[in-house]
């Protein structure tokens, strides 16, 4: 095969096949810039370190999809259709709600968990690990009866370092 020949070949496959843009499938007929613009909704899930999840729902219109798929280039794609498009981050962060309300406690099967408030409110966040309350300093014990509040991400850290010392299946 000639040079000529080869080089039309691949030509034409790069600018008649369908290729994958961003995360949509666009053919080289399909502009990526539109006369009319494409309204959807855009759902933006942030994943937080103490388990929650914030939702935020969007209205975009989109003119160009390279541009819309560069402006959410940090998020990950998790469900897309023609009307709504699903994004999610991982927040390296606990979340807004632990920060003002969260306290770490413990349950009555021993579970070490966040509580909305002060443990004896009983709304669980998220739930651990099972604790040895037998081999627990008595101090400790206490505290998480009492509650601990937790308002900063180095705070939630440290308590579950402290308390995975008398975790259950030395986790």
């Amino acid at each position: 095969m000639t040079l000529c020949a080869c080089t039309l070949i691949i030509f034409l496959i790069m600018f008649t096949s369908p290729v994958l843009i961003g995360k949509m499938k666009v053919s080289a007929s399909e502009s990526l810039v539109s006369d009319q613009p494409h309204e959807v909704e855009v759902l933006l899930q942030r994943q937080y370190l103490d388990g929650e999840m914030s939702e935020e729902e969007l209205e975009e219109t989109i003119w160009s999809m390279e541009d819309f798929w560069s402006y959410y280039d940090e998020w990950e794609l998790v469900d897309q259709n023609k009307d709504q498009i699903v994004f999610r981050k991982e927040i390296n962060d606990i979340s807004p709600l632990m920060k003002m309300h969260g306290y770490f406690g413990i349950e009555d099967d021993g579970t070490l968990s966040i509580y909305n408030g002060k443990p004896t409110e009983n709304e669980v966040i998220q739930s651990f690990f099972q604790i040895n309350t037998k081999q627990l300093k008595s101090h400790l014990h206490e505290s998480l009866l009492e509650g601990i509040p937790v308002s900063t991400k180095d705070e939630y850290l440290e308590v579950l370092k402290i308390y995975q010392k008398y975790a259950i299946n030395g986790l």
